[in-house]
């Protein structure tokens, strides 16, 4: 198994950790974002935390999105107690969105031979609607920059 394999699976699985953590039945882009973000020594890591967006901040910007969407159909979190989602008791599938971003991801390399993890992170960052482009707009984190400079990296770098 190549390098590239060797990443892509443990972004999936770290992926569908964060997916259980969350309750949730699917794993979804912006569950792969936060796998990306927890993936030391690659490119995408370099290019999230350099835009002072890790994992951490990465999270909280989830967590607003999700309190926004709620406020935009009249639902309040503040004036809920809501108890930490139960991990869920299946592993998750791959959710639509996940799927797209890894599309995305390969086609935005010449070929598996140059697949590298930036190439995910482009994929994941090439949504225009769903949690990942709300979350980043929220945190005021410019996402076509924040993919110009994923490029630029892909340009200079080989991981």
């Amino acid at each position: 198994m190549s390098a590239i394999d060797h990443y892509i699976n443990a972004i999936m699985e770290e992926g569908a950790a964060e997916a259980r953590e969350d309750g949730s039945a699917a794993t979804e882009a912006h569950h792969l974002l936060l796998a990306l973000a927890a993936h030391e020594g690659t490119a995408a890591y370099r290019v999230l935390t350099t835009a002072g967006f890790g994992r951490q901040a990465i999270r909280e910007a989830l967590d607003r999105e999700f309190e926004h969407s709620l406020d935009a159909v009249g639902v309040n979190l503040t004036a809920f107690d809501l108890p930490k989602p139960s991990p869920a008791p299946e592993p998750p599938k791959m959710g639509a969105s996940a799927r797209l971003a890894l599309e995305r991801g390969f086609a935005a390399s010449t070929g598996k031979k140059d697949l590298r993890p930036a190439h995910l992170l482009l994929g994941v960052l090439g949504a225009e609607i769903g949690a990942v482009p709300r979350a980043l707009a929220l945190a005021g984190v410019n996402r076509v920059d924040l993919m110009a400079r994923t490029r630029q990296t892909l340009a200079g770098e080989t991981w």
